[in-house]
């Protein structure tokens, strides 16, 4: 695989700016796809400004003192996607990927207990022996557990344990956020799904989108900070 990716075939998610160089850091294979995942090292030069070369940055991730969902990091290529949680003990700043209102990946800057949890959609599950589910998540996890969840249902999880600390399911009046199509980074009100489509409202409105595109935030209330 290259080490590098030309800036105008990088994802319209990634906030870089596409006419300044030709090439910028291509992350290591990982759990998120490229469109939902930025490198660590780029986060920490061009987001965070923690480095003014990618040599530093990547001296910073070599010293392991950066932190994504609680587990040190030494590779600056590692991609840190949708509602990761990046963390510099030293300086005692903690961040969570978004997307903005344009549908870009963002860090935002959380409190020290927030960063403790993260969301992470069902995308898949499978039946084990003894009556326990594989949840497989959007951030490459897998866990095994008793809960009564469906796909397309969000666990709330402790980090780095991934211990379920509450469900929140896919129902009328949960509060959702986009995380694909033109309304990417919108955040509403569910209001039903028929089949793979779904409608939910936002300042009154109701707004049509796919089911897929959908990411359950909260019940009544998101659970984590969306700004």
């Amino acid at each position: 695989m290259k080490n590098h990716l030309k800036l105008i075939a990088a994802p319209k998610t990634w906030f870089v700016p596409r006419k300044t160089k030709v090439f910028t850091l291509r992350p290591s294979p990982g759990a998120h796809s490229l469109e939902f995942g930025m490198p660590l090292g780029l986060l920490l030069r061009d987001e965070l400004k923690l480095a003014s070369t990618m040599s530093e940055a990547r001296k910073i991730v070599n010293s392991k003192e950066v932190l994504v969902d609680g587990l040190a990091r030494n590779d600056h290529r590692f991609m840190v996607g949708l509602f990761d949680v990046l963390s510099v003990p030293k300086l005692k700043k903690q961040y969570r990927m978004l997307l903005d209102k344009k549908g870009r990946l963002r860090l935002a800057e959380i409190n020290a207990k927030e960063a403790s949890v993260k969301l992470a959609k069902i995308v898949g599950k499978t039946a084990l022996k003894g009556g326990k589910i594989q949840f497989n998540l959007h951030d490459g996890r897998n866990i095994v557990s008793d809960a009564k969840a469906q796909v397309g249902d969000t666990f709330l999880v402790h980090v780095p344990d991934a211990k379920v600390a509450k469900i929140f399911p896919a129902k009328k009046g949960s509060k959702v956020f986009l995380i694909k199509g033109k309304h990417a980074g919108d955040v509403g009100v569910l209001k039903e799904i028929k089949g793979v489509e779904a409608t939910y409202t936002v300042d009154g409105a109701d707004v049509d989108t796919a089911k897929e595109y959908l990411f359950v935030v909260g019940d009544k209330d998101a659970e984590i900070s969306l700004e």
